[in-house]
């Protein structure tokens, strides 16, 4: 039995998880994350106990730990986590001591990769991708039947891959990320400005009105696919720019398949079908087959399975 846990700037997810990935019990709680790693590593901990309390003493076999950040592969420190506002925090030295088990730690994005490759969309490949589009866009690979995320765990970043000029910077204080142009709050954004600079009626429009605070990805979406103009301009372009982000990573690592998750994902098989016919059409070598793009099946269970298979696979 493995414990995998979620951390997230919201809430952190605890589950016990089998050796095959099935996810057997969880529990979550609130982060609260403007408060010091100390105390909040101190929740974590007494999550652990509480999933765990039931086990006998050798039942559970290790803990795996999914971040929003970058950890340290050799010793599971970690560098950075903006939204938890931590930099340089021993993360696995604290859990290790405390359980005597084995800790493995990892970015959520590769270890939600590494569940979809366990249990779900990417299940059978060799070489595949997972890419979440969320507040933010990452990404999880795997490559020749392992988890990769780089030498210092930077391979998960691919919201930060440059694709174009854009009106705003990212948070990282570049232009043009590809998480600018195709996270939800990248369509929020762009939508926004439309309204502003646009006069065409819109559907969208007169349901926004003055209340900008009801606009949201799903809103978006599907408005969309009934035709609103306007949503339809967002919409066409944040495919435009993930279509050119997916170019970017299939003439990099080839993959068989590229796995579609997070918030934006749930605008289903409408987004998938419009990506499909993207990148065909920008697509370079017309006659190599094309990664297949399909969307993930995990959903929110994806974190805590994920980083509970980090101890299966490490």
């Amino acid at each position: 039995m493995y414990v995998g846990v979620d951390v997230g700037g919201t809430k952190i997810a605890a589950g016990l998880v089998s050796f095959e990935g099935s996810l057997l019990k969880q529990k979550s709680i609130l982060t609260k994350a403007e408060r010091p790693f100390e105390i909040v590593v101190k929740d974590i901990i007494a999550l652990i106990k509480e999933i765990t309390s039931e086990l006998a003493d050798d039942e559970l076999k290790g803990i795996g730990v999914g971040i929003p950040g970058i950890a340290d592969k050799q010793t599971g420190r970690v560098f950075e986590c903006v939204n938890l506002g931590w930099r340089l925090v021993p993360l696995r030295q604290v859990l290790e001591e405390e359980f005597k088990l084995p800790v493995y730690v990892e970015n959520d994005a590769s270890v939600a990769g590494l569940a979809e490759y366990t249990v779900g969309s990417l299940r059978g490949t060799t070489n595949s991708i997972l890419i979440t589009l969320g507040t933010g866009v990452g990404g999880g690979f795997i490559i020749d039947g392992k988890l990769y995320s780089g030498t210092n765990g930077l391979a998960s970043e691919i919201g930060h891959m440059v694709v174009g000029d854009n009106f705003y910077k990212c948070n990282c204080g570049k232009t043009g990320c590809l998480e600018t142009f195709t996270s939800a709050l990248a369509l929020i954004n762009y939508t926004k400005k439309l309204l502003a600079e646009e006069e065409m009626a819109s559907p969208l429009r007169d349901y926004i009105g003055e209340r900008e605070e009801a606009l949201n990805a799903k809103l978006i979406f599907d408005l969309a696919k009934q035709g609103d103009s306007l949503a339809l301009m967002a919409v066409n372009r944040l495919v435009k720019y993930l279509a050119i982000g997916i170019s970017n990573l299939v003439y990099t690592l080839d993959p068989e398949i590229i796995s579609l998750g997070g918030g934006v994902s749930k605008a289903g098989d409408y987004l998938l079908n419009l990506l499909k016919a993207k990148v065909e059409e920008i697509k370079i070598f017309k006659d190599v087959p094309s990664a297949r793009l399909v969307l993930a099946e995990l959903g929110n269970e994806a974190g805590i399975v994920g980083a509970a298979m980090l101890c299966r696979f490490s």
